[in-house]
């Protein structure tokens, strides 16, 4: 079964390829995704990580979790699931 893994704090320039490169080594990733911004493209500082297997993503965990990434100590722990959100306010604009 797959574990989607959670990495924060990352650089802003840190992209799935470089996140693909430093956590492939804990075995097979089935999707890498840094999330951005929709309007300007940037990287909000995290991302997700796909592991084929649970034991491949409870190792990355724990010798990952702290660890440097372009100069920033990442947290890494498994993702939770998205919570559900509020619809969105107007702020009193009519469409």
């Amino acid at each position: 079964m797959s574990t989607k893994v959670y990495v924060g704090n990352l650089a802003f320039t840190v992209t799935e390829k470089e996140l693909r490169e430093a956590f492939s080594q804990y075995g097979e990733l089935t999707e890498v995704m840094v999330i951005t911004d929709r309007l300007s493209g940037r990287s909000k500082g995290f991302g997700f990580i796909t592991f084929a297997d649970d034991e491949s993503a409870k190792k990355a965990i724990s010798e990952m979790n702290g660890k440097d990434l372009q100069g920033r100590s990442i947290k890494v722990s498994e993702a939770k699931p998205m919570e559900e959100r509020s619809e969105r306010r107007s702020f009193g604009r009519r469409y």
